[in-house]
């Protein structure tokens, strides 16, 4: 299958620079992920850790996306391998979880709209916090996913490494 971005030359096999650029961009790739997955969970800590203290640290399910955060932080760092069936595997298992993370928390980037309107919240810093975790839910998956796609394209374009 031949890849729109590279056009006639993705279809060939030997095709000198191209080659070598892609078995570059792939190797530097390959860890790349697992370290923003890394950086990932670093974000959801601070988030976690800002939002208990914001709430006068009363309220420990603040703390919930930093639990979150060192999830992801260990499948950054399981995924920071050479091998890449495991540094596939915790990719995998890591946007599973932020996806499904971002879908529980759908309903706090409406609750953040309406509190931006006027609304009344009990607790308007648990929404702004929930929205966060959930936005940054969704850019990462959508990192992801990008990445997915780039490396099935790269593995299709150079099947023999």
């Amino acid at each position: 299958m031949k890849g729109r971005w590279f056009g006639p030359l993705a279809g060939e096999r030997n095709s000198g620079l191209i080659r070598v650029i892609l078995d570059f961009l792939h190797k530097e790739h390959s860890t790349t992920m697992a370290k923003l997955t890394i950086v990932f969970g670093i974000l959801l800590i601070i988030i976690g850790v800002t939002g208990y203290v914001a709430t006068g640290s009363e309220h420990p399910t603040a703390l919930i996306p930093a639990g979150a955060g060192i999830l992801f932080a260990i499948f950054g760092a399981l995924a920071s391998t050479e091998n890449p069936k495991k540094r596939m595997l915790w990719m995998h298992v890591s946007v599973t979880v932020a996806l499904l993370l971002f879908l529980s928390l759908i309903r706090a980037d409406i609750d953040v709209i309406r509190l931006s309107r006027g609304a009344y919240f009990e607790y308007p810093a648990a929404v702004i916090e929930k929205s966060a975790t959930s936005l940054f839910s969704l850019l990462y998956v959508l990192f992801c996913v990008r990445s997915f796609i780039a490396a099935r394209r790269q593995r299709t374009l150079n099947p023999a490494g």
